[in-house]
């Protein structure tokens, strides 16, 4: 039997994550909740909440934070870290990420820990994650955010659903590069674990400049996308066709 190591405390429930980080850049730039919502496009309940330890946040959610309040999505999950650090391009730097040691937010649907958190200015984001949602009905709906993303399946069966493609499973060692602007969500597909290896793409001080209007990238709904083929599947149901005798 594989032994497995405790589960890491999420930043929602110590006095760091991005609640305390956003209530202390609020401070100090002497922002309102409804200046911080109109920056952003969150809803003055949402922002509240999340300053509480009240609610976790989606990965949409806090790029949308990075990107309305001009901070590195470091300092978010990360609060202690020095804005001083890392503000330009830096030659040789590294970061390396214990076991169980990386900044962790547990959405409900999904446990990440966020890998390299000390490191300023990436140009990319690397996620390790724990994926909970046992089916698409508890996930709900779909959700885009700005960039490219690789998933890597450590452990278990992950079935991944978009809006323009047919649900698709992968096993352990399988890997999938897509555009996540695309509705997307990831669902444990099999009983026990899943485990992924998330790559999201851009710069994070600019993180692909996620949506301020939340109506421009609306969330779509899982079970209209189902609904509708996408070119896989219209492709395959092409495929399924006779094909017209040639004329001799």
């Amino acid at each position: 039997m594989t032994r497995r190591g405790p589960r890491p405390e999420t930043t929602e429930k110590g006095m760091g994550g991005p609640g305390a980080a956003l209530r202390a850049l609020r401070t100090q730039q002497g922002w309102t909740l409804a200046e911080v919502a109109e920056r952003t496009g969150l809803p003055i309940s949402t922002l509240s909440k999340l300053e509480n330890s009240k609610m976790s946040l989606t990965y949409a959610k806090l790029v949308a934070l990075s990107s309305g309040l001009n901070v590195d999505i470091a300092q978010l999950v990360s609060p202690d870290i020095s804005t001083s650090a890392s503000t330009g391009r830096a030659s040789g730097r590294r970061s390396i990420t214990r076991a169980q040691q990386g900044q962790t937010i547990d959405t409900g649907h999904y446990c990440y820990q966020y890998l390299a958190a000390d490191l300023l200015n990436k140009h990319f984001v690397p996620i390790a994650g724990e994926i909970r949602a046992r089916s698409i009905e508890e996930f709900g709906d779909l959700i885009p955010h700005s960039g490219e993303e690789f998933v890597y399946v450590l452990e278990g069966t992950l079935e991944i659903h978009t809006s323009q493609y047919a649900p698709l499973r992968l096993e352990v060692g399988d890997s999938m590069y897509f555009d996540s602007e695309m509705p997307h969500a990831y669902i444990a597909a099999a009983p026990g674990p899943c485990r992924i290896l998330s790559i999201c793409s851009a710069s994070e001080t600019h993180l692909l400049e996620m949506i301020r209007d939340p109506g421009k990238y609306p969330r779509a709904n899982a079970a209209a996308t189902a609904k509708r083929p996408g070119p896989e599947a219209k492709a395959a149901a092409e495929a399924r066709q006779p094909r017209p005798a040639r004329k001799r």
